[in-house]
């Protein structure tokens, strides 16, 4: 299970200007705005459409929504104009066959996961999702799908099939970044709370530090690729 083309980068939750250059700057594939009142990460979809703009084109811009309803995702489209939608509630593969039918947009489907059940969940989205993105499942108490800064078991992720494309979330950060690439050979990988100074505020020295730490990680799967 090692990547056979470069990680995908996805900086999640982005809101200032200075953020989302950074990112692209140190090579960010996708950048994503959240669309969720709850999150200290939501941003007004014109707001996002204003940001996106400076380097469209340049990355991949994620739509990132919650059990969002054709009227809110009509907005985020016409405001955004996204490349991909990723959804991160609990959506059905029909919601999801509708979507992409509306909005002739790929769609990246989140799920929580804490165990090997909770990756069973995906399997009636083979073939309906064009990624997946594996998420914590969120502690005790929080409101939120995502961006929680916790972590599962990375070594759970062997048990997908190798066709399985998807992204890798949930508490990853500079420091165990390189860890979870080596444990699980993820094709991509999603950073939002690691790389925040506090909830819902970018920090740019650890934006620079988890891009570091990737194309170190990087470096070392293609060694250790080649050693074999």
């Amino acid at each position: 299970m090692k990547p056979s083309k470069p990680l995908d980068i996805k900086i999640c939750g982005l809101k200032t200007e200075e953020a989302v250059d950074k990112a692209v700057s140190l090579g960010a594939t996708h950048i994503g705005f959240i669309f969720f009142p709850k999150s200290p990460r939501n941003i007004e979809p014109s707001d996002a459409g204003r940001l996106a703009d400076r380097v469209r084109g340049r990355v991949k811009i994620v739509a990132v929504t919650v059990n969002a309803d054709n009227d809110e995702l009509d907005e985020i489209v016409d405001q955004l104009s996204p490349d991909i939608l990723q959804l991160h509630g609990s959506e059905t593969p029909e919601r999801v066959l509708n979507v992409k039918a509306v909005y002739g947009l790929p769609v990246m489907k989140a799920f929580s996961v804490r165990d090997a059940d909770d990756l069973k969940k995906i399997e009636p989205y083979i073939g309906i999702a064009d990624r997946f993105l594996f998420d914590a499942k969120p502690p005790a108490g929080s409101e939120l799908p995502g961006g929680n800064g916790v972590s599962f078991d990375w070594t759970l992720m062997h048990l997908l099939d190798d066709g399985v494309d998807y992204m890798l979330s949930g508490g990853l950060n500079k420091d165990n970044l390189a860890e979870a690439i080596r444990l699980t050979g993820a094709p991509g990988i999603d950073a939002s709370s690691g790389v925040e100074s506090a909830p819902g505020v970018k920090d740019l020295g650890l934006i620079e530090a988890f891009f570091e730490a990737a194309r170190k990680a990087e470096r070392e799967t293609a060694v250790a690729g080649r050693g074999k």
